[in-house]
């Protein structure tokens, strides 16, 4: 699961519909476009996020999926979950963090760790948590 968490992680595009991802002293960490291609700072595709919730990398391997609140690996196996308030939990349901509606990441202690605005919270706790 740390693949997709570094695959999201290095999010970037040239687009003028991509949305940031920022760490918690607002670096740009990178974007996504808004067909699920994935760049890296320096605009090399890292990977794909499928209107299905498959996270594949830059070689159209499936490494993950995210869909309906449930982060699962490659073999389905759940990894973990986020609310529709935004809690995201491990699949123990321990609390990892928060994500909140302006785009705010806290951790469990409610410290910010990041910005991404825009972009889908399931998403977001995948790049943040898993």
């Amino acid at each position: 699961m740390k693949t997709i968490l570094y695959l999201i992680a290095l999010i970037c595009s040239v687009a003028a519909s991509a949305q940031t991802i920022r760490s918690g002293n607002y670096n740009t960490k990178g974007y996504i476009n808004s067909d699920g291609r994935i760049q890296d700072s320096h605009y090399n595709t890292v990977g794909y996020i499928k209107s299905d919730g498959r996270i594949q990398d830059e070689h159209y391997n499936t490494i993950g999926y995210v869909k309906d609140g449930r982060v699962q690996d490659s073999h389905y196996s759940t990894v973990g979950y986020i609310s529709k308030e935004g809690k995201v939990t491990n699949s123990s349901y321990s609390t990892l963090g928060y994500i909140k509606d302006d785009g705010t990441v806290q951790n469990s202690s409610y410290s910010t760790i990041g910005t991404a605005t825009g972009i889908k919270k399931e998403w977001v706790a995948v790049v943040f948590f898993f």
